[in-house]
């Protein structure tokens, strides 16, 4: 396997000491799930990483990264040694992005951003050699390793840049250099760090200033903070594209929902162009749009991306839909479970909903004779001082009354518990694991269930419990 770093060449990187001669395949940050010939980082969070240098070692590691010999490691283990192992591993990113020739995208956004960087993980894999930020590494620490973990002959390369505070995507989007940047839309989310809505808008449009020459900014072009994005992107010289169901450079002119796909319609620079999603939502046509405008001006051919785009389906936690079934002899006694648990705000939990109603629940089938639309929100969490109104507001988002049941998980869900009509109360609970017990008794045959919240609400729980419910086949049968 070709190496990714050698030790000369990451001690040039970082300025670091290497013990030892070493070659690393690839860049780890957790034992649990390090390969042998990684690099292990010893970063600093909930726990000091260089506790685990010696487990790392014994794993299989190639060397660790780290700031000092740690206890218990010997004295000819192969180590890089830096003065601080975070910056290390920001200078190896650094290096890693200065020797690339690769395209590179970086997306941000207060929804959809994982979403739409997958969906280009799909457009773009038959049209190069791809590297793509795994899960949600989008951070301090996620972005440079990233980075650090690009191999050289990388094509193209889609990274993520989230953010928790003020300052924090200008500096990565600079570590990044990306060629062209994509802000998936803006909406409250972090307020208790921002105070508003522009506040959030001028941080997510800080990723222009990290632009190459000659990049391009694709950007939602029909939001109220618009403005304040196209600003950002003027400022730092960027060819500006425009994306969405208004006038727009790649505007969305149709979108039909069904249970099992969404089908959309654009008129685009190429021309018009059709492209589906294996997944009902509108939001998942309005994101796709915007990646095959990311694709496109990365290079690709958008009608390669369009058809290839066609195989893409939404994770655990942020969409994915699934049958449960309850009965081992009848596939027919189930449910659908739409396990939305990753991340919640407004704009998300509306975009959760309309999942929710463009599933058609089965009547007839169950202990109860109607199938029913039952949502579990959990708590939407750093909403600033408004957020109990904010979580009020969502009985009244369009297609709220069809939702048959709301079943409402922590203290700030209390607030729209209470601002729901009497015949749309479930269950309202302080805390997951007590609507997780009672699993059994959230749902029947033919509903269709959606699970919300924020991620510290742990509503996941909940989606486990669900899954939980699920009968396997009795021997000798097999599933449909």
């Amino acid at each position: 396997m070709t190496a990714l770093w050698t030790s000369d060449e990451a001690a040039a990187a970082t300025g670091g000491t290497a013990t030892r001669d070493f070659s690393i395949t690839g860049i780890s940050i957790d034992t649990r799930t390090l390969v042998p010939g990684d690099l292990f980082v010893a970063l600093k969070d909930q726990r000091d990483g260089h506790d685990f240098v010696a487990q790392a070692l014994e794993k299989g590691a190639a060397a660790a990264l780290v700031s000092r010999r740690p206890e218990g490691v010997a004295p000819d283990a192969p180590l890089l040694i830096v003065g601080d192992v975070l910056r290390g591993l920001e200078d190896l990113g650094r290096a890693g992005r200065a020797r690339s020739h690769a395209k590179v995208a970086a997306i941000t956004g207060s929804v959809g951003k994982t979403s739409t960087k997958e969906m280009l993980r799909v457009m773009l894999g038959a049209q190069g050699k791809v590297h793509v930020a795994e899960a949600s590494y989008n951070n301090h620490w996620g972005v440079p390793l990233t980075l650090a973990r690009m191999p050289r002959e990388t094509d193209l390369a889609v990274l993520e840049i989230g953010m928790n505070h003020p300052g924090e995507i200008a500096p990565l989007a600079r570590l990044a250099r990306p060629h062209v940047v994509m802000i998936t839309t803006v909406a409250p989310a972090h307020l208790a760090a921002f105070g508003g809505i522009e506040g959030i808008a001028a941080e997510k449009a800080a990723i222009c200033e990290g632009l190459e020459p000659g990049g391009t900014a694709v950007l939602p072009g029909d939001l109220e903070v618009t403005p304040i994005l196209l600003e950002a992107a003027r400022a730092a010289s960027a060819r500006i594209v425009t994306f969405g169901e208004g006038e727009a450079t790649w505007a969305l002119t149709s979108a039909i929902v069904t249970p099992d796909v969404t089908v959309g319609t654009a008129a685009t620079p190429p021309g018009p162009l059709d492209f589906k999603v294996a997944s009902p939502g509108r939001h998942f046509a309005v994101n796709a749009l915007g990646a095959l405008a990311v694709a496109a001006a990365m290079g690709a051919d958008p009608a390669v991306a369009a058809t290839d785009l066609g195989t893409w389906a939404p994770p655990a936690g942020r969409g994915m839909r699934e049958k449960i079934a309850l009965d081992p002899l009848d596939e027919a006694l189930s449910f659908d479970l739409i396990d939305d648990a990753f991340n919640a705000n407004p704009a998300s939990v509306a975009a959760g909903l309309g999942l929710l109603l463009a599933a058609t629940p089965r009547n007839g089938i169950g202990r109860i004779e109607k199938g029913r639309r039952i949502a579990v929100l959990g708590d939407m969490l750093e909403l600033g001082p408004d957020e109990l109104a904010l979580h009020a507001e969502i009985a009244g988002l369009p297609g709220m009354a069809q939702v048959d049941l709301v079943h409402c998980v922590g203290p700030r869900m209390r607030a729209l518990y209470e601002a729901l009509p009497v015949r749309q109360r479930g269950e309202w609970v302080a805390t997951a694991p007590e609507l997780a017990a009672r699993a059994a008794q959230l749902v029947d045959a033919g509903d269709v269930l959606l699970v919300k919240g924020s991620k510290g609400i742990r509503v996941s729980l909940v989606v486990a419990a669900l899954r939980a419910l699920r009968k396997a086949p009795a021997q000798g049968q097999t599933e449909g």
